[in-house]
């Protein structure tokens, strides 16, 4: 799919339901493998959001979102539902945004003990920040249900491991708050899922209500009560943000669009002579970056493989690690071998696979500008 929409996913049904529930005109999409995700729209809104539901567990939890990535290849990929707050200062119902993740199952045993080993991955700065307004200005809170407390939205770390917390005193529950003691919450999904993102060059955003505070309290009773509104409250803020995500895209975008036709031209209309030094000139047009590219398949083709050249020297010269170089390179084939096809499937294709390079390289400044033409090259194809 080429539209701007984000992916929201969930690990249980009642998170399913919560999320569902903020959204109209659902429609099945259905994946080759099975996978069945329901998109819709956005309250008041055209933008649009697919749905999905992973099951519980890091490992489920990261194959549905690199599915939902390659599917969709989404601004967003965002991740809510429910979790435990590790502390008293965050209250039930509040919800927790992660600013980043650690994978607190990662550690080495030695002979004086378990050495914490974790992963960590951090939100994109983008994210955090249109989080952080919303936050801010509380219109988020139209859609909480009436007659209940605000909701506080807190930011912090998210510990995920593989096993559902309810004590304060067991040894996994003290070595997590020994090792980990600036996590707000915690929970079974999130490293799954910003692994993923990371490998797909996929921005992903972590939205928990609190339904529990892991310390032994937690009772089937209390779940009944606390788990629906803490998924609400989830739910109602990580609708209004993937509203603004689309509208922020928009806006790159359009920027983007406005810079490829009117960037790097001067018109010289005077009838002097005029010394410059520039890299292409046109009669009277100059052009102070590379000349424009027809928006041809062929010259597309040529385009492509000059870029393949680039990504080998960035790897060459340290700016990108391995494994974004290896998944730009998988992304760069899939791209090459939609323009091959010749086919409208294939030039779908051809533009997601763009997309989503531009979301890996994004840091290497001269890779994300060129990628910037690709993806407007490969438009005109569409």
């Amino acid at each position: 799919m080429t539209e701007n929409l984000v992916v929201v996913l969930t690990a249980s049904n009642l998170e399913y339901d919560a999320v569902r529930r903020k959204l109209n005109d659902l429609q099945v999409h259905r994946h080759e493998r099975g996978t069945r995700f329901e998109i819709g729209t956005l309250p008041g809104a055209k933008y649009r959001v697919a749905l999905g539901l992973t099951g519980k567990g890091n490992q489920p939890a990261a194959g549905l979102t690199e599915r939902a990535i390659q599917e969709f290849s989404p601004v967003a990929v965002l991740f809510v539902g429910v979790a435990g707050a590790l502390w008293d200062t965050t209250a039930l119902g509040d919800v927790v945004m992660a600013t980043h993740v650690y994978a607190y199952h990662g550690g080495t045993s030695e002979n004086d003990g378990l050495k914490a080993r974790p992963r960590v991955w951090e939100i994109a700065h983008g994210i955090s920040q249109i989080a952080s307004h919303l936050a801010r200005t509380g219109d988020w809170t139209g859609s909480v249900p009436s007659g209940i407390r605000v909701p506080t939205v807190h930011f912090g770390a998210i510990a995920a491991g593989e096993i559902v917390h309810n004590s304060r005193i067991s040894h996994e529950a003290k070595w997590i708050r020994e090792h980990y003691n600036d996590a707000l919450a915690i929970e079974m999904e999130a490293a799954g899922v910003a692994q993923a993102g990371h490998l797909s060059g996929s921005p992903v955003a972590i939205v928990r209500g609190i339904s529990d505070r892991a310390d032994g309290t937690k009772t089937t009773s209390e779940d009944s009560t606390w788990q629906p509104l803490a998924a609400a409250n989830a739910a109602a803020f990580a609708i209004r943000l993937a509203e603004e995500l689309i509208k922020e895209r928009e806006h790159i975008v359009m920027g983007e669009n406005n810079s490829t036709k009117n960037g790097g031209v001067v018109n010289n209309f005077s009838s002097g002579q005029v010394g410059i030094q520039a890299a292409h000139v046109t009669g009277s047009t100059v052009w102070m970056g590379a000349a424009p590219q027809a928006s041809t398949r062929a010259g597309l083709i040529a385009e492509l493989a000059l870029f393949r050249e680039r990504l080998i020297r960035e790897r060459s010269i340290g700016n990108l690690d391995e494994a974004t170089y290896e998944a730009a390179h998988a992304e760069l084939d899939i791209a090459s071998e939609a323009l091959d096809a010749d086919t409208p499937e294939g030039k779908s294709r051809l533009f997601l696979a763009l997309k989503r390079l531009r979301g890996l390289i994004a840091d290497v400044a001269d890779l994300a500008a060129k990628i910037v033409s690709l993806i407007a090259a490969a438009k005109g194809l569409l």
